[in-house]
């Protein structure tokens, strides 16, 4: 991303909180390098990707990283969603398994609110290094997605689809999500470099072998989103002009790219088989969307919630919708606390979108996959999804070093 002058000069000033040793600093930013490169090491739970938040949350201490009090409502509803889902384990408490869910619940929550602590201070210094270790993430786990598809490396492959790292190939499409945008802003402001864009193709190419329709779907309303907030924070005329001809130009390469990727037959084939709007699993009273007609009755008669797995014990699968998921696992009040966190998240991420800081591109992007990520939630359960917490901390982090900064540019009173 290309830094403005004020940018070069935020960032080369002093940065916001307390001065520590710097030596604590470099230990900071290295883990919180190292945990964002785990993030896709989720074939597991708990994954190492926990372990290796918990050396960044354990860095942040030892960093003196502050709590900041714009980041309090982002942890009240944490809090709420996760006490509710500990009282629905009240009927259930010998069932290890949901303990396990709980437990991961808790610790995610928490990782969200380490994140955004960590990006309400140097937040720009902060941004880059998660940047970087997210493309390398993102490009690594695509290469090794792209040859479990192709047949050499068994594990990284599921029904014919690539999941890489991952259980689900559902999670790992949206997974590449962010680091695309990331992507297409380095290309529209920096030009076609030679490392973008073979860094695009590899990760559009493991997003493509996913097979994943929702997370297809994701990226195409969060592409949207990012460029039509990029066209409309423009500084000029001249600049939105640039935008849009260069997004034309991108759209033209990707249909190209796209056409070459599912010339390949094994390609083709189940690209026709995935691109249809229902599969067979979606109909039917078993089907998807007879599950969720089903889960919404669960809900209604279950105030205080099923608790983890419940509903899947109960009806024989699971609804697919993380709203309703919210809801069963939670409770009414985990629930409801859920969709006013997902709300509040993107009311405040689209109004401190349009406020001109050195960051404002990474609350762009990240606010811009926050939305395909609720649209998604509609589909798929993506309550246990790292990179979803990853997201909340981005744009919670962001807003509170906006809503700071512009406190402390107010002229005093006397």
């Amino acid at each position: 991303m290309i830094r403005s002058p004020e940018a070069e000069s935020y960032f080369a000033g002093a940065a916001p909180g307390p001065r520590v040793a710097p030596l604590a600093v470099k230990l900071l930013h290295a883990a919180l390098f190292l945990a964002v490169l785990a993030s896709p090491l989720v074939f597991m739970e708990p994954s190492p990707y926990e372990a290796a938040v918990a050396l960044l949350a354990l860095a942040c201490v030892v960093a003196g990283v502050k709590l900041d009090r714009k980041v309090l409502p982002l942890v009240l509803l944490l809090t709420l969603i996760n006490v509710s889902g500990a009282m629905t384990l009240l009927p259930i408490v010998d069932n290890g398994k949901a303990l396990t869910y709980a437990a991961i619940s808790f610790y995610l929550a928490i990782t969200a609110v380490v994140y955004a602590c960590l990006f309400a201070e140097d937040s720009l210094r902060r941004l880059e290094i998660m940047r970087r270790a997210y493309l390398i993430a993102a490009f690594l786990a695509s290469l090794i997605g792209i040859a479990g598809y192709f047949g050499f490396i068994a594990e990284a492959e599921l029904y014919g689809r690539a999941r890489a790292t991952f259980k689900d190939p559902n999670v790992f499409g949206p997974f590449l999500v962010l680091p695309l945008l990331f992507l297409i802003q380095s290309i529209l402001s920096r030009g076609t470099r030679l490392r973008y864009l073979v860094m695009f193709g590899v990760i559009g190419f493991g997003l493509l072998l996913s097979f994943s329709r929702g997370a297809w779907m994701h990226f195409i309303v969060s592409a949207v989103i990012m460029l039509a907030l990029m066209f409309l924070t423009a500084p000029d005329v001249r600049t939105r002009m640039r935008l849009l001809l260069l997004s034309m130009v991108s759209v033209l390469a990707l249909a190209g790219l796209f056409t070459v990727a599912i010339s390949f037959s094994s390609v083709g084939e189940m690209f026709k088989t995935r691109a249809k709007l229902t599969q067979s699993y979606d109909v039917g009273t078993a089907g998807r969307f007879g599950l969720q007609e089903m889960a919404v009755g669960a809900a209604l008669d279950a105030p205080n919630g099923l608790g983890p797995h419940e509903f899947g014990r109960l009806y024989g699968g699971q609804q697919h919708n993380v709203y309703l998921q919210a809801l069963l696992v939670n409770g009414w009040a985990g629930g409801f606390a859920y969709a006013a966190l997902v709300i509040l998240t993107l009311l405040i991420g689209l109004r401190f979108s349009f406020i001109n800081t050195p960051w404002q591109p990474y609350l762009i992007s990240a606010f811009a996959t926050f939305c395909g990520e609720v649209f998604e939630g509609f589909v798929i359960d993506s309550d246990h999804w790292r990179h979803f917490f990853l997201l909340l901390g981005i744009i919670w982090g962001i807003v509170a070093a906006t809503a700071n900064r512009i406190s402390a540019d107010r002229p005093p009173v006397f």
